[in-house]
């Protein structure tokens, strides 16, 4: 970015953190908000598997990769299966050189996160309440203690329920109809120790094909979280006629509703430490698109809530962040950058959330048979590595003028003869930018030699084209179709 512009970063989640570190290393300040009183103020969750191919990407953008490897745990990668009777189904356990998907606590990483932004950075007690197009992609933000400030580029990491999303789209997140909820173990192999043995140094899954599961997952400084999953309207306790603050009354509920299950399972039930916490489990509609927006983007759950399945959503937030600085850096306009960012970000958090999204239902999926084996743990995590060294490839392509950059002459073979066009592209992964005779292309992408974009031809006559090509070289060949006719054409890179 050439001028210095105005940043507010609304949520000090990983996502929002990342993002303010990564543009601070670029030499662009920003400004995070938060509605917590701290880092500290409230329960962050439980334990995160960061992948190779996004998370840890964004941690090397960060230059915070070994801080994150000196917090993880590479043994968390294990995974069991079990059905209801506590029967094994599957069982994964991580070589030690796997790095794939080493597991962190949430509040470690969003508190490493906190100590390397620079003092001052992050605004805590901040809760956005009001934001007002001020035009020319500027808004005024208001916040629940009376402050206000002004910024040329907002950008949404405020999660599930965000209030800057209003500005982009009027999508909400929906209940799936599943709900979680959310016990703890303290000192467990001590405590609780039949608990600790079932989930070993990772998450522990069972589930009894009737659309209830208990889910158990280390963490660090010898606790275990548990999720106990129930396929159950929102307001569930309240047809039980139960207080979902009454541990015991929850207790007994959930006991008779785990009646048959085995009793080492039902431990997850009779044994917590403290209350039971309910967490319905919200998303929002995927693939989620939205038209270009000056002055605002969003990344991580504002942009694409999905469900937890995978471990999809921080991962994808913290690249998110990554991606938004890394073009903010490079591009020469806000809008540029937001196009940019967006042409990369959307397609790639559709596709993981409509994933997720079906494996909760088949998790979930009330149908009485035993539950399957689940995911190939090994192929999911060559796939993360193999994505890891794909990404970095595309990423070091971009950075010194890839195959796909610089201005190419389009010849079309209209039926009215030749016609000759200017296309500027420029390469960044699997985004592609650039202008048409002037006019900025959308939706572009790239796919190795393949390429594919929209714009719109003004000569001999308006037109929508939609383009795709593959690229030899200096040399194109491809067409572009439109609703009327498909036009070939070729085109030669120019050459200084």
């Amino acid at each position: 970015m050439k001028t210095p512009i105005r940043i507010a970063v609304i949520g000090a989640g990983p996502g929002g953190l990342l993002c303010a570190r990564v543009l601070q290393q670029h030499g662009i300040d920003a400004a995070v908000y938060d509605t917590d009183a701290s880092v500290y103020a409230r329960d962050p969750g439980g334990t995160l598997d960061l992948h190779a191919d996004t998370g840890q990407i964004a941690l090397e953008d960060a230059g915070l990769f070994d801080e994150f490897l000196a917090l993880s745990r590479p043994e968390g990668q294990a995974k069991t299966r079990l059905d209801h009777r506590g029967t094994v189904v599957s069982a994964f356990t991580p070589s030690e050189d796997d790095v794939a998907a080493p597991e962190i606590d949430r509040g470690q990483l969003r508190a490493m996160l906190a100590e390397q932004v620079k003092p001052g950075t992050v605004h805590w007690g901040h809760k956005l309440v009001a934001t007002t197009p001020l035009g020319d992609g500027t808004h005024r933000l208001e916040f629940a203690n009376g402050t206000t400030t002004e910024a040329d580029l907002v950008i949404g990491a405020d999660g599930a329920w965000s209030r800057v999303r209003r500005l982009v789209s009027d999508a909400v997140p929906r209940y799936t109809g599943v709900s979680f909820l959310d016990v703890h173990f303290d000192d467990s192999d001590n405590r609780h120790p039949g608990i600790a043995k079932i989930v070993g140094d990772g998450h522990m899954f069972a589930n009894d094909g009737a659309g209830s599961a208990i889910i158990g997952q280390r963490n660090s400084d010898g606790r275990i979280r548990g999720y106990i999953g129930l396929t159950t309207d929102t307001d569930w306790h309240e047809k039980a006629g139960i207080d979902a603050a009454d541990t015991a009354a929850v207790r007994e509920f959930l006991l008779k509703k785990f009646d048959g299950w085995s009793a080492d399972l039902r431990a997850f039930i009779s044994e917590n430490d403290g209350d039971f916490v309910h967490r319905p489990i919200y998303t929002l509609p995927a693939p989620l698109t939205w038209p270009h927006t000056p002055g605002v983007t969003l990344l991580g759950d504002a942009a694409h809530l999905m469900t937890p399945w995978g471990g999809f959503g921080v991962n994808l937030a913290m690249l998110d962040g990554a991606e938004l600085a890394r073009a903010l850096a490079e591009e020469d306009t806000v809008d540029a950058a937001i196009t940019r960012y967006e042409a990369e970000m959307l397609p790639r958090s559709g596709e993981h959330a409509v994933g997720a999204n079906d494996a909760l239902d088949r998790f979930f999926a009330v149908d009485g048979a035993d539950p399957g084996t689940g995911p190939d743990h090994e192929a999911e995590h060559r796939r993360w590595v193999e994505g890891a060294a794909e990404y970095r490839r595309r990423q070091a392509s971009s950075e010194t003028g890839g195959p796909i950059d610089g201005l190419w002459t389009l010849k079309f073979q209209t039926p009215s003869g030749e016609k000759r066009s200017a296309l500027s592209l420029s390469a960044n992964g699997n985004a592609l930018t650039g202008s048409l005779d002037g006019t900025a292309i959308q939706d572009g992408r790239v796919d190795g030699d393949e390429i594919g974009f929209t714009s719109h031809l003004t000569s001999p006559f308006k037109l929508k084209i939609k383009c795709t090509a593959s690229v030899d070289g200096d040399t194109m060949t491809g067409k572009a179709k439109s609703t009327i006719m498909s036009i070939p054409f070729t085109a030669t890179r120019e050459t200084a």
